[in-house]
Formats: structure tokens, sequence, C-alpha cells
């Protein structure tokens, strides 16, 4: 008897290759986005990072609005916010909106990073007490509340109370996630009761040990009697196992620089990739790296996803579609990720068939 396939998902980082300007890369992922949705994908999800060359996923919720209406049935959202860089109230507002302009289909992962440098976040949390880390349990629960129909109840310890609101007649609220790659996020979804992923694309160091935590320590919640997570990976998608390995190499070479410390950049082509040398740490890295990817042929990549996905017990797996570009392919395209995915719900669904 076959290994059920799990539901697939997306993460997007808007990726930037070299020559591509803001606004093709931009309309290269609402491409994807809208073909996710034709193919049956479960949610799309932008990440936010600031001050990449490599990365246009800054806001989140402007691209996650920009994604509602090119699309009809699948989720959107943030994978996730990065809270301690915004107000929570700002963040329910905007969230709140969201699920007012497309009705059961907003998610709302919030992260605990920063998501850059030292010297962005400290332009990014200029705002004073919301960038306060330790609060960050408060403020996932402020949220929680505002963006719901209740709302949230202020009170003052000089007595009376404030009702708040993110939107004046809210009649559903965003899904909230807690995303992470360590202990403390597990825990924290585990003690609020709320759905939890674990940042596997990002490092898959303590993933058995995050979903053991959260899965032990789990409180059901009114929203959530059962601990939910599922888990993202880096997936590289073609027709050939040779074109999915070049597709892989522009972005296992950007996370090798950013590992090492190295200048970054916007994302090679191909081509660039495969005719520049590689110091031997680099070297290294990528090999290591490649390792936890998802590359192959369809039928390959969807038999890994499978048995991945049922040997940490879950029944959806977020991919990051990272392939690469050949600099003949259009800058306004995102051929290879496409690719990626049309081909991985092929081999998905020959598994079912």
């Amino acid at each position: 008897m076959n290994t059920p396939a799990p539901a697939l998902s997306v993460l997007d980082l808007v990726p930037v290759r070299h020559a591509q300007t803001s606004s093709q890369a931009v309309t290269a992922s609402l491409d994807v986005a809208q073909r996710a949705d034709e193919l049956g994908y479960r949610r799309y999800w932008f990440a936010e990072h600031h001050n990449m060359p490599a990365v246009a996923s800054t806001t989140p919720p402007v691209l996650v609005a920009a994604a509602a209406t090119r699309t009809s049935r699948i989720r959107v959202g943030s994978g996730g916010v990065m809270l301690p860089n915004h107000s929570p109230l700002i963040v329910a507002e905007q969230f709140a909106a969201l699920e007012a302009l497309a009705p059961g289909r907003i998610d709302l992962g919030l992260g605990r990073a920063p998501g850059s440098d030292p010297v962005i976040t400290q332009l990014l949390r200029q705002s004073g007490t919301t960038s306060d880390v330790d609060r960050f349990p408060d403020h996932v629960r402020d949220i929680v509340a505002m963006a719901s129909p209740e709302g949230a109840t202020v009170r003052f310890t000089s007595g009376g109370t404030y009702d708040v609101h993110a939107t004046p007649a809210a009649t559903g609220a965003p899904e909230v996630w807690l995303l992470g790659s360590s202990d403390y996020s597990a825990q924290l979804a585990a003690t609020l009761g709320l759905p939890y992923v674990f940042a596997n694309h990002f490092s898959g160091e303590g993933l058995e040990r995050a979903l053991s935590l959260y899965r032990d320590q789990y409180r059901p919640s009114e929203t959530h009697p059962e601990p939910r997570t599922f888990l993202t990976v880096n997936v590289v998608a073609a027709p050939t196992a040779d074109e999915a390995e070049a597709r892989a190499l522009p972005q296992l070479r950007m996370m090798a620089r950013l590992r090492t410390n190295k200048p970054l950049t916007a994302l090679e082509s191909i081509e660039q990739a495969q005719s520049a040398p590689m110091d031997p740490l680099a070297e290294s890295f990528v090999a290591s790296a490649r390792q936890r990817w998802f590359v192959g042929t369809g039928d390959s990549v969807a038999d890994e996803l499978t048995a991945f996905a049922a040997r940490h017990g879950v029944d959806e797996v977020m991919l990051s579609p990272v392939a690469g570009a050949y600099d003949a392919e259009p800058m306004d395209a995102a051929t290879g990720r496409i690719q990626t995915l049309e081909l991985v719900t092929a081999g998905v669904s020959a598994r079912v068939g």
C-alpha cells in the first residue's frame, strides 16, 4: 500500500536575479502564485526579509493582497511577518483587512527573528516598545484577540476598559501560525494552542526536537483542539536530474555567501553560477546544504517529499521553489519555479493514481 502523498503549499521569498528589476521579480512571483492556485496547492506564503539584493519579499501584507486578487481558491499569507519589527495593532489591522479582502483565505504566520542584519534591525525597530522581543508572547496574544470578530479589551490599572477591533465589523479572522527554527517558538505555540511551522528550509538542525516539544507540550485551544504543523523544504524539479542540479546551483551559491559572510548579490543566472569558481569553504557549504534539498525529476522529488512527510508525521509540505534561471529566460517570468510546481504536482498525482 502506497504512503499517502502530502498536501503541497508554497513559500516565496520573491527571488531577484542578476539584471532583474523589482517590478519584474514581483510580476514573476505573482505568476507563480496564480499557477499554484490553478494546480491545487493549499497555501501560498510570502516571507519577510530586508535589504537583501536577491530577495524582494520585504512587505508580506502588500504581496499577500496582490496575490489574493490574482487567485480564487488558495490560502495566501505570510511566512512570516517578523513581529518585533512591527506594532501588533498594525499587524492585526493589516491582516484583518486582508481577511475582509479574501474571506477564509488568509494566514498570518508570525516570527520572532529580525529578518536582516543588525543595522537594518535597528532601523526597523526605531519605534521603541514594539521592538521588545521579550514581549513577543503578549504581542501574539494581542494580535489574535484584536483580529478576531470579538476584538480585545484593554484594562486600565486605574479602572475601566477600552475595546479594540482591528476592523469595525469583522465576521472572520486570519489563521495565526507561529514560525521558528528553535525550541522557543515550538514551546510557545504549544502553550498558546496555535499551529506551528519549523523553518526547515533554512536550517534542518533541531527539527525532530522542535516537533516533539510542540506535540508533547500542546495545550488544546478552542480553535485548535489538536496540534497542527507542516514542514518547509527547498525544492527544484526539472525534466532531467542534470537540469534540476543546474537550476539549484544559483540559490545554493547565494546561501553559501550568506553563511560565509561574503558580500550578497542578486541571484546569478545558471550560466554565471556554473562558470564562477568557489573556494573550499563555499564548496563545503554547498555540498552540505544540497543534501537537505529535494532536487531531481518530478517523480523522484514527489517520492522523496512523501517519504519525508511520513517520517515526520505531517500531512502537508511547503515547497520553497528555488530553481534558478537561464540567461535566455524572460526577466518577468519564473520558468524554473513554475516548472518545479508543475512537475512535483504531476509526480504526486501519479503516486495517488
